[in-house]
């Protein structure tokens, strides 16, 4: 009888080997690769940074502050519409209005904002008066935004006061007089009150000169074509 149990002992313990459930280990490489998450995110990172270099740079800028009560608007305006004229005469010399006087731009030279009071560069000397509803304006006003543009376009200061027309410095035997014309055909007539009080008319010329020499009669002016 032994010998059977040890056969039956035998064929149980070779069963029960061969009943065992072999462990799974992992494999060490199952996982997600690391490095392609690792470039996922830092290129993620620099898409954000992009599109916020993107929308800080082309966000709109806001526009300068009134000057003189006159502010910079998107657009011209044609409600009122109508144009000045202005010559400064130094030392017997004709001296430009800075072309574009009154017009903001941007780096690119795009124009972001027009001053009701403004000048165009193709119309020399005409001060255009734009605004979206009836007001008077003077000639100080202009000079107040002619001088608020210039310094800020890095032109220098333009001054209209007893020592200073535009960039020029009254000094010595130096003497201002101011002509208007009002185009009524009177001619240009002696102004002797403050000329930046000089109200802004349709069509007017105001010429201020700096002497000596006196130039009387001012030199002529022309509005150009369709003004």
């Amino acid at each position: 009888m032994a010998p059977k149990s040890r056969a039956k002992a035998g064929a149980g313990a070779g069963k029960g080997k061969a009943g065992r459930k072999q462990l799974v280990r992992p494999r060490r490489d199952a996982g997600l690769p690391l490095l392609p998450i690792v470039v996922a995110s830092i290129l993620g990172v620099l898409v954000v940074v992009m599109i916020g270099f993107i929308v800080y740079y082309n966000r709109p800028s806001s526009p300068p502050q009134k000057v003189a009560g006159i502010p910079c608007d998107q657009l011209e305006h044609s409600q009122v519409h109508y144009h000045a004229g202005l010559q400064i005469v130094y030392h017997g010399v004709l001296t430009n209005v800075r072309d574009n006087a009154g017009i903001q731009t941007d780096s690119a030279g795009k124009v972001t904002c027009y001053y009701w009071l403004h000048v165009h560069a193709q119309e020399k000397n005409v001060i255009h008066i734009e605004s979206p509803a009836s007001q008077t304006f003077s000639l100080g006003q202009f000079f107040d935004v002619w001088n608020a543009w210039s310094t800020s376009n890095g032109f220098g200061r333009q001054r209209l006061d007893a020592n200073h027309v535009a960039t020029f410095t009254l000094s010595g035997d130096d003497r201002m007089i101011v002509y208007v014309d009002l185009g009524d055909g009177k001619g240009p007539t002696v102004y002797t009150g403050d000329p930046r009080a000089i109200v802004l008319k349709q069509h007017e010329v105001i010429t201020i000169e700096v002497t000596p020499p006196d130039v009387n009669p001012p030199p002529a002016f022309t509005f150009p074509s369709g003004l």
